[in-house]
C-alpha cells in the first residue's frame, strides 16, 4: 500500500468514525426528548355548588328580585344553557354560597360598590362585550375617565326602561357634558331638546375608532347623511371638502347662530376662506368681477348645488 493510499484510508476511518458518533449523540438525544413532558395544569373550574340560585337570594332581597323580574336581564333566569354561573343574581355578582353562610355579609360576594371602574366593567363586559355595539369600550374615552357602565345605567332602579338609564337624554349626557348644552338652545339646532334626535344618534357611547366617538367615517358623512339623505350622492361633480373634510367644515353640528348650522354669518365669507386668491394652493379663487360688496354677496344665489351636482362643475344646478 503507498503511503498516499494509507493517508487516504485514515482519512476515511476519522470520516466514519466521526459519523457514528454523530449518530450516537442525536440517538441519545432524541430518546432524551421522548421524556415525558410536564403538563399545563387547567384553569381551575368553578365550583357550581357554590351557586344558591336566584330564588335563594329572593329570600333576603325580594325588592331588588321584583325590580330585576321587569328587566331585560331577567332572561338570564331562563337560559340554563351556559350553566349556573350566567344565570340570574350569580351572573353579576358570582357565586352566594359564603355570602348566605356568613349572613349576609358582604366582603363574601362582589359588589359595584366601592370597587374600581376596571371591575365593573369587566364585569359587565363578561355578557356585553359582545357585538359592535359594546366591543370598544375598553378603549373608550368614557372608560379612559373612569366612567362606568353603572355611572349611565342602573340593574335595580333605572329610570328609563329601554337600556336601564338612570336619566333620560339628553340630560344624561348634559349632566357631563356641559359645554355642549348651550349649543340646543341656540337659535338653529339640532332638536335634541325637543325628542327628535338623540345623542348616541351620532355619537357611540360604548366607544369606538374615530374622534368625538362618532358612528360614521372620519369626514363624519356616514352619521349626516342618514338624515340628509340629499346630500349624499354620489355626484358626478364633487365638492371636494364634502369628501374628504366632511360637513363640519361649514356647519356646527349642534347648534348655530346661523341658519343652516353655518359656521359663518355671510356665506360668501365662509366660501372665501378657501376661495381666495393664494399661490400655493390650486383652489379657484373668485372672478374678479364678482364684486362681493354688492349682488355677488351671497355665492348660493347662483351656485345652488353646493353639496355637489351631476350637471354643473361650478354647482350652477
Amino acid at each position: 500500500m503507498t503511503q498516499s493510499q494509507s493517508h487516504r484510508s485514515r482519512f476515511l476511518f476519522l470520516l466514519l468514525a466521526t459519523g457514528v458518533v454523530a449518530l450516537l449523540l442525536a440517538g441519545s438525544l432524541a430518546a432524551g426528548d421522548r421524556t415525558p413532558a410536564k403538563k399545563s395544569v387547567p384553569a381551575q373550574a368553578k365550583d357550581l355548588s357554590q351557586y344558591i340560585g336566584a330564588e335563594t337570594c329572593k329570600g333576603c332581597h325580594e325588592e331588588n328580585f321584583k325590580k330585576l323580574e321587569t328587566t331585560p336581564h331577567w332572561k338570564t333566569m331562563l337560559d340554563t344553557r351556559r350553566g349556573k354561573e350566567w344565570q340570574g343574581c350569580e351572573a353579576c355578582h358570582g357565586p352566594g354560597m359564603e355570602h348566605m353562610i356568613a349572613g349576609g355579609d358582604k366582603s363574601k360576594i362582589f359588589g359595584f360598590k366601592g370597587v374600581t371602574t376596571e371591575k365593573i366593567n369587566a364585569r359587565c363586559l363578561d355578557c356585553h362585550q359582545y357585538g359592535e355595539e359594546h366591543s370598544n369600550f375598553a378603549r373608550s374615552v368614557h372608560a379612559r375617565n373612569n366612567v362606568s357602565c353603572i355611572s349611565c345605567h342602573s340593574i335595580h332602579r333605572a329610570k328609563e326602561s329601554q337600556f336601564l338609564l338612570i336619566a333620560k337624554q339628553p340630560q344624561l349626557c348634559f349632566s357631563c357634558h356641559v359645554e355642549s348644552k348651550p349649543d340646543f338652545s341656540r337659535p338653529f339646532r339640532h332638536r335634541v331638546n325637543e325628542g327628535l334626535l338623540k345623542c348616541t344618534d351620532c355619537h357611540n357611547q360604548h366607544g369606538g375608532f374615530l374622534t368625538k366617538q362618532l358612528r360614521g367615517t372620519a369626514a363624519q358623512d356616514v352619521v349626516c347623511f342618514k338624515c340628509h339623505v340629499d346630500k349624499a350622492g354620489p355626484f358626478t361633480y364633487e365638492h371636494h371638502p364634502v369628501k374628504t373634510e366632511g360637513c363640519m367644515t361649514c356647519h356646527l353640528p349642534h347648534g348655530s347662530a346661523n341658519p343652516r348650522l353655518l359656521r359663518r354669518s355671510q356665506v360668501n365669507l365662509l366660501c372665501l376662506e378657501c376661495h381666495t386668491l393664494s399661490s400655493d394652493i390650486d383652489i379657484p379663487s373668485a372672478p374678479s368681477f364678482h364684486n362681493q360688496s354688492q349682488k355677488y354677496q351671497a355665492c348660493t344665489v347662483c351656485h345652488i348645488n353646493i353639496h355637489g351636482s351631476n350637471q354643473s362643475n361650478v354647482f350652477f344646478k
